[in-house]
């Protein structure tokens, strides 16, 4: 049987990210990330907000990525696997771990990401993306090649056939 370990965050840094690399050069990250859910209070009937915090950790070029984007507040989408582990504090206590192994990250919001600003840092770049933007839904374009077939059967215009599309794009 196929076994399946996902994880998916959306929430804000919760602090600047850790970017070290380990003797044979591999970068490795570390972030904290913040989600909050929001419930009502059965005594005070009241909402109250809980936060969780995550330990998130990028691997290789995305944790240099991470590294060079990322800022304390920015919100990010975050697809991982979790992993556990133990250690042994300076007390002698064992102490249990459990943090994110990010694959895939993505910046949200604008350039500014809702949180502080990258400034001059960044090189006016745009932030780097995993995902690619969603194209265009199937109606426009079915409207599209029928405005484009009543115009003389597809034939005269561009090659293209975008010709007679709208200039308003739904994404």
């Amino acid at each position: 049987m196929a076994s399946v370990n996902k994880v998916i965050l959306i929430g804000n840094c919760g602090r600047d990210p850790e970017v070290r690399y380990t003797a044979g050069g591999m970068a490795m990250c570390n972030i904290s990330v913040a989600t909050s859910t929001k419930r009502k209070d059965k005594t005070s009937g009241e909402m109250v907000e809980e936060t969780q915090w995550h330990r998130v950790q990028f691997f290789d070029k995305l944790a240099e990525i991470a590294g060079e984007y990322l800022r304390k507040g920015k919100p990010v989408y975050v697809e991982g696997r979790l992993k556990y582990g133990k250690y042994t504090d300076k007390d002698g206590v064992e102490r249990n771990t459990t943090d994110i192994v990010a694959e895939t990250m993505q910046m949200l919001g604008g350039r500014d990401g809702g949180g502080s600003s990258m400034g001059d840092e960044g090189g006016g770049a745009p932030a780097p993306r995993q995902a690619a933007a969603p194209r265009a839904p199937a109606a426009p374009m079915a409207r599209q090649n029928t405005a484009a077939s009543s115009a003389g059967g597809g034939r005269g215009g561009s090659a293209t056939g975008f010709d007679d599309m709208d200039d308003d794009i739904p994404f």
